[in-house]
């Protein structure tokens, strides 16, 4: 029976949603930002009359595409946000709002996301056994930060870049047999690791039509609705458009390294068996990070119940 399990961890929540024994979606989410589905009051800062105005809140700030009529700078507004903060290379994208008369709220976090799926929710504790890893937890995050996803007869290459998110397809044998357990690959990564926007698959060259269709039909089968896509072309190139409303696992991960090890850290930290150790070892850069964030090391004393410091 499926499940998600769902961790409240020390600066980030993880869920993986469970079937037969195996991850088939995971997701984390950090506090701040500002979440889908939060309802808030701003301010128009920017105007523009072709492209993306700018509004500030308490929250956040954002980007709104269509500016109500007689909303002028300066004025107040309430918006809805409809696509979270996106990290690209070197900034980060705003989130994205749109004009809303519904009430001031905040958008569901993880958790809500998790029970709202009708699917049963199971709420994992430090002290219980690691379940999220013996479901394959570091394998997925694996995939995520190095891109390479292997399936039985070859391996996909996962790019995430601003313009779209790509996979790259190798393997021996028969071209055929190889797309379509390809395209099975490919499309369950897609779910696997929540990626959103403009997906580019690179085949090999798949030269006969039925081929091709086969492995079109083989994305529609597996890829679960709402998505467009492209044929398979020539070339062996097909593109998918899917809803982006958050940052794919692969981009969260990618965005901060630094941020990962250190959640690794505390993660281990927080499952170690009583007594744990008050002083613990770690690369300079992730006590930096730590120590940058008080409220962290301070947490994880408390649920260890020994005042933890790193060297």
């Amino acid at each position: 029976m499926a499940e998600w399990l769902y961790e409240a961890g020390i600066g980030e929540a993880r869920a993986a949603l469970v079937e037969s024994g195996r991850i088939v979606q995971a997701r984390i989410e950090r506090p701040g930002g500002l979440r889908v589905g939060s309802v808030f009051e701003a301010r128009l800062v920017e105007r523009v009359a072709a492209g993306l105005s700018r509004v500030e809140g308490d929250a956040g700030a954002a980007v709104i595409d269509r500016v109500p009529p007689g909303v002028t700078e300066g004025a107040r507004l309430r918006v809805e946000v409809v696509r979270e903060a996106l990290p690209e290379p070197g900034r980060i994208k705003l989130a994205k709002v749109v004009a809303s008369d519904a009430e001031v709220a905040d958008g569901p976090d993880l958790l809500a996301r998790c029970q709202a799926s009708g699917v049963p929710v199971r709420t994992l504790r430090p002290h219980e056994p690691d379940a999220l890893e013996a479901a394959g937890w570091s394998e997925v995050l694996d995939e995520a930060l190095s891109g390479e996803i292997a399936f039985a007869g070859g391996a996909l290459r996962l790019s995430p870049t601003p313009a779209m998110t790509l996979f790259d397809v190798d393997g021996p044998g028969a071209v055929p047999a190889l797309a379509v357990a390809a395209a099975t690959a490919a499309a369950e990564a897609i779910v696997r690791h929540d990626i959103g926007g403009s997906i580019g698959i690179d085949f090999p060259t798949v030269t006969g039509k039925a081929e091709r269709l086969a492995v079109a039909e083989t994305i529609d089968a597996v890829l679960p609705q709402p998505f467009e896509r492209t044929a398979l072309n020539g070339f062996g190139f097909l593109q998918i458009v899917r809803p982006r409303p958050r940052a794919s696992l692969p981009e969260l991960l990618r965005d901060d390294r630094v941020a990962v090890e250190a959640l690794a850290l505390i993660r281990q930290i927080e499952r170690t068996p009583q007594p744990v150790p008050p002083f613990h070892a770690a690369p300079p850069r992730v006590i930096a990070w730590l120590k940058a964030r008080p409220d962290l090391i301070a947490a994880l004393s408390r649920s260890t119940g020994v005042p933890i410091s790193f060297a």
